[in-house]
């Protein structure tokens, strides 16, 4: 499945930004959902992600309470809401979806296809 995420840009901290996940050509109910991001000399890290029935969320603890991850099944699109944004959000942010079935209950890791990143950048 080709991934396409979209929706960054420039915003002050405070601010809000919506980012989507696009697939090409299908849906994404197959497939677990999961969004990371990668700052500048830094390792990529999991960000939020979502099981197959959209029921099951988890996050990394930088963005609970401010992240919201959510798709709809019958839609080959998903996303992440990201409100209350800190200069720390400051990344190259992707999604990822993978066939195999994820408990919810831990960080993903091992994702079978990615999509370009969009870069969130936010000012103090």
């Amino acid at each position: 499945v080709q991934l396409q995420a979209s929706g960054g840009g420039l915003v002050e901290a405070g601010g809000s930004l919506r980012l989507s996940c696009t697939a090409s050509g299908r849906t994404l109910s197959a497939y677990v959902m999961a969004w990371f991001r990668q700052a500048p000399g830094q390792e990529r890290e999991f960000v939020a992600g979502i099981n197959k029935s959209r029921v099951r969320k988890y996050y990394a603890d930088s963005v609970k309470g401010r992240f919201t991850i959510s798709g709809d099944n019958a839609k080959p699109t998903m996303y992440l809401q990201m409100n209350n944004l800190k200069p720390d959000d400051t990344a190259v942010y992707s999604c990822a979806a993978r066939g195999r079935a994820w408990s919810g209950t831990h960080p993903l890791s091992d994702m079978d296809y990615w999509g370009q990143g969009t870069q969130v950048t936010v000012s103090s």
